[in-house]
């Protein structure tokens, strides 16, 4: 049955070439013809594909050369997380239009870039594969994608939307897909400042001497250095202390330099220099900064204890965050000095009684020790506030001056604590900031209190040695809080400004913080809650309920300056004087005289 298959396959190919040797002339010229058209065609392939070849020869052998900025073979398709040097090694077609760099003015698509959508503020990820490797900002959209090549997503959405001009985020360059040559001009120096902020250091030592206001691209005016932060949630308990920490001069100074901590891995370090100096940028594109990525690196950091999903106490993110900074400035080592123990760093010397405490050296051994140790925050006790009402059924709002609370650390005052024991505190040397924390809450087994009672402190000029026996020179910075810039400048004095003010306003258990700072350039305070930004008076300041502050040492030459402490002592009592006449206004006559003889008492 095969044979017979094979037969009569054989007997039809016979037929077939029969067919056409007996078929007429004009058939046999169109069949000799149609072989004469494909022996045509297939010598034109062979040449078309010599020249391919011949083509793919040449543009080896180009880019063999050194300087030819094209890559030696291809990348492979859909590979958009090639990092580093790989991302410049593109293969594309070659063409003798497409040059590896060009200016501005041979771009056609320069003018398409929209700045007002552009915001760096967020995390550097790909909006379509969520990979922070490798990724591109579109100058025009705004939106980040990742890749650059055939088949990544910025080269895809540069073909969908007719979007062409590509900034990358970890250097700045910019190139025009798919077209894909890198695009020099200097009018894009203004987003690469926005995108990663730097200052000469003239620029930082003028700061604090010229008045300079800067303008939005939507015209709005704002101040570099007191600017709005966005309130994602509830994370204004962050913003505050951002606005603190850029009233610090030497810590602002230090962070600005982006070389200090250029060494440094930490993600912590890393996102608050980028916070402090967007914060200080006078080129900004808007006139509010939002801290996502510090936040991000905070919740990361501190393992979800602090987050903007949660409202927390911000003297203790004070207190983590400075200890979290100097770990990381330090490689882990606390005894070495870094830029937060030099700024905020002092010294007590703790002496517990004998026989106190549980488990302390003076329970074991009898006697009373003595102990020296730093502090970056002082905490103070309020008097508790009044039970009862007035004779006219009006609340008492109590006041208490800020020497009085100040006396905890005479070294005579005892404290009672049933674990600690009882112990006395003495100053031994000043920080060269003094952050001050007055204790308002306090919580028991039912509920959380708020203690109401104002602090009255001068917003200029305290004077801790008419209060406290200090050292003759108790701001002789030592140990870890030595090296500090301008030391030479501190030794002998003793006397502290005002500059920055935080306030909780509510409930014990909710509420919002807002903090007042001192701009020294224009000597004016403001109020700053999340976004908002305004001008407040310093009698509005000593109002107010207190909840942290931070006070800065002045110099050897201004706190010995006559004429300074007289005008520090007048502005004091105006500002008292206000703030009293704000105060009784506000009850009303008998119970503003009520308070005025609690506070006099």
């Amino acid at each position: 049955m095969k044979r017979e298959r094979e037969e009569d396959g054989d007997e039809q190919h016979a037929d077939a070439g029969a067919g056409v040797e007996g078929a007429s002339p004009m058939k046999r010229q169109r069949a000799d013809s149609g072989a004469e058209d494909a022996g045509v065609a297939g010598a034109e392939e062979d040449a078309a594909a010599a020249t391919v070849e011949q083509q793919a020869a040449e543009t080896a052998a180009a880019d063999a050369e050194p300087g030819s900025g094209r890559a030696v073979g291809p990348t492979p398709a859909g590979d958009g997380a090639d990092d580093g040097d790989e991302d410049d090694q593109v293969f594309l077609p070659r063409s003798t239009s497409r040059a590896v760099v060009k200016k501005g003015a041979e771009c056609p698509y320069l003018d398409t870039i929209s700045r007002q959508n552009l915001d760096f503020d967020f995390e550097k990820c790909c909006s379509v594969s969520l990979s922070p490797v490798n990724v591109y900002v579109c100058l025009v959209c705004g939106k980040y994608f990742q890749g650059r090549g055939l088949s990544t997503h910025a080269y895809t959405h540069s073909l969908e939307s007719a979007h062409h001009m590509f900034m990358k985020l970890d250097n700045g360059k910019v190139y025009c897909l798919p077209d894909n040559y890198e695009v020099y001009d200097k009018s894009l120096d203004d987003i690469r400042h926005v995108r990663d902020p730097r200052f000469r250091p003239e620029e930082v030592v003028a700061l604090d001497k010229t008045v300079k206001w800067a303008r939005a691209l939507d015209g709005t005016e704002y101040m570099p250095g007191l600017v709005g932060l966005n309130n994602m949630k509830a994370n204004d308990y962050i913003n505050v202390i951002v606005q603190i920490c850029a009233r610090i001069t030497p810590l602002r100074d230090f962070f600005l330099d982006a070389s200090n901590t250029a060494s440094i891995r930490s993600p912590l370090v890393q996102r608050f220099g980028e916070l402090m100096r967007k914060v200080w940028n006078t080129r900004n594109f808007k006139g509010q900064v939002s801290p996502h990525e510090f936040v991000q690196a905070v919740r990361n950091a501190s393992k979800k204890r602090f987050t903007a999903e949660a409202q927390s106490d911000p003297v203790e993110y004070w207190s983590w965050l400075l200890n979290s900074l100097h770990s990381d400035l330090t490689g882990g080592k606390p005894k070495k000095p870094s830029i937060i123990t030099q700024c905020l760093q002092g010294e007590l010397e703790v002496t517990t009684l004998a026989g106190t405490g549980k488990g302390t050296a003076a329970a074991a051994t009898g006697q009373d020790t003595t102990e020296r140790i730093p502090f970056l925050l002082l905490g103070l006790e309020l008097p508790p506030a009044p039970l009862f009402k007035d004779v006219l059924e009006k609340n008492i709002i109590p006041q208490v001056p800020i020497f009085h609370i100040l006396r905890k650390f005479d070294g005579e005052t005892l404290t009672d604590d049933i674990r600690a024991g009882r112990r006395r505190f003495r100053i031994t040397r000043l920080p060269r900031y003094l952050a001050l924390h007055y204790r308002r809450f306090t919580k028991n087994n039912f509920f959380r209190e708020k203690n109401p009672t104002l602090v009255n402190f001068p917003v200029k000029g305290l004077e801790l040695r008419d209060v406290l026996p200090l050292p003759e020179r108790p701001a002789v910075a030592s140990g870890g809080a030595a090296g500090a810039p301008g030391a030479e400048a501190y030794g002998s004095s003793s006397k502290y400004d005002l500059v920055a003010n935080l306030v909780h306003d509510g409930k014990a258990d909710a509420g919002t913080y807002r903090v007042h700072v001192h701009r020294k350039a224009e000597d004016i305070w403001y109020e700053v809650q999340d976004l908002a930004v305004q001008d407040i008076l310093p009698q509005m300041v000593a109002l107010s309920e207190a909840y942290f502050q931070v006070f800065e040492l002045r110099t050897d030459a201004t706190a010995g300056s006559t004429a300074a402490t007289a005008a520090a002592a007048a502005y004091s009592a105006a500002a008292t004087a206000a703030a009293q006449a704000a105060l009784a206004a506000k009850q009303g006559g008998g119970g503003g005289a009520a308070a005025m003889d609690t506070a006099g008492g």
